[in-house]
């Protein structure tokens, strides 16, 4: 039998499970847009996807579609707060590899700031989905939002935004 304070607790879970996917969500959508506009820097978009990537450009693309594909099924289904963490982590590892590609192909002024911080939002991510946080610690949540928006910047500031 269940009392009132359970279906409490029931709809506190479902509420903080929604807003934890509307975090990670945020920045699963930023790191793909970062990740977009640093391939595009490059020259390279989805078409140069290969199923089993060969080179850089290739792996960014395939990287890319996967993390698009990723960020669509984020909406559908329960929320689930690691699932949701783990599809930001991998948003923020396209934008790492989408960097170093831009890095090295149109280098520029703020670029290694850029891929400096895209590593370090990479990592921020990872750590928010790694292990026991599976995308619940506020702690981590918060510090992997703060390194999104300043990998956003440093990617702003490189002329890649």
């Amino acid at each position: 039998m269940s009392g009132p304070d359970e279906v409490g607790t029931d709809v506190d879970t479902t509420a903080s499970a929604q807003a934890l996917r509307r975090t990670h969500g945020t920045r699963a959508r930023s790191a793909y847009d970062r990740a977009v506009a640093a391939c595009r820097h490059a020259g390279v978009d989805e078409s140069s996807a290969e199923p089993v990537p060969t080179g850089p450009v290739g792996r960014a693309a395939q990287a890319l579609r996967l993390s698009a594909r990723s960020i669509d099924a984020l909406g559908t289904g329960s929320p689930d707060p690691a699932a949701d963490a783990r599809c930001a982590r991998n948003a923020a590892a396209t934008a790492a590899l989408a960097a170093q590609l831009a890095r090295s192909q149109n280098g520029g002024a703020g670029s290694q700031e850029a891929l400096r911080a895209a590593l370090t939002a990479s990592q921020a991510a990872a750590a928010a989905a790694a292990g026991t946080a599976a995308g619940k610690d506020t702690s981590l949540n918060t510090a992997a939002d703060e390194a999104e928006a300043h990998a956003v910047e440093a990617a702003r500031e490189a002329g890649w935004m």
